[in-house]
């Protein structure tokens, strides 16, 4: 007689951090926030708003959370550790998930909405790009006022303008390969700037463009979020 065997595969509890300690941020409200990375073995964080944290704990950009406004403005000293191991990417997010939910009672959901953003494109004119040696690894960073980059390819340009205007950018120039960019732009909170505005400065430079589109975007939803966290 042969013997079937099934096994039951239950689904594994979320991770959760052994000990977190979140108090109120006692710091100057101009200190910058501060947070460490995965791979440690601890999570240490000063003066960090809950805007970061879900933007860390759900993979999302502020701009993809909707009611955000729910959470507040305070800043937190966060203290916490896993009751063993270092905590990869995967274990730090789904913590904070638990974290976020737990002691600040953060209720959400996913959802696709149509928000305006911009679509990057070639202009009239052929692209004015400076393509990059095959070797150099691709890096890039925003600035004030400027953009620069080596070895960027347009997606990756596209995100950098997503960051400077605040909204989506799709990268739909179809050009390939990564180049080095350098330019600048008037910041938008600047009156007297000398450099022209930023739609300006892709296209003279570039010779790319930025059309307004409609798009749809995976959103994550507040539902709820409580500003004053649960006790230690």
């Amino acid at each position: 007689m042969v013997a079937f065997v099934s096994s039951i595969v239950s689904a594994q509890p979320a991770e959760k951090f052994e000990v977190a300690s979140v108090r109120l941020s006692k710091a100057v409200e101009t200190l910058k926030p501060s947070w460490s990375d995965p791979g440690e073995l601890t999570f240490n964080a000063t003066n960090i708003p809950l805007k970061i944290l879900i933007s860390m704990a759900y993979k999302v950009e502020e701009k993809q959370v909707a009611n955000l406004n729910l959470c507040g403005n305070a800043q937190y000293d966060i203290f916490a550790k896993p009751g063993y191991g270092v905590l990869t990417p995967e274990r730090l997010e789904q913590m904070l998930r638990g974290l976020l939910e737990e002691r600040f009672g953060v209720v959400s959901h996913r959802e696709t909405r149509m928000i305006s953003g911009f679509a990057l494109v070639t202009a009239k004119s052929r692209p004015r790009l400076h393509a990059s040696d095959a070797s150099v690894a691709g890096r890039a960073a925003v600035l004030r006022g400027r953009i620069i980059g080596r070895g960027t390819d347009m997606a990756v340009l596209a995100s950098m303008l997503g960051q400077v205007l605040r909204v989506p950018v799709l990268d739909e120039t179809g050009v390939k390969g990564g180049y080095d960019i350098d330019f600048k732009f008037a910041p938008e909170d600047s009156l007297d700037s000398s450099s022209p505005s930023l739609f300006t400065a892709i296209q003279e430079d570039l010779g790319l463009r930025l059309e307004s589109k409609k798009m749809p975007v995976d959103m994550l939803v507040i539902d709820h979020c409580q500003r004053e966290p649960t006790e230690n």
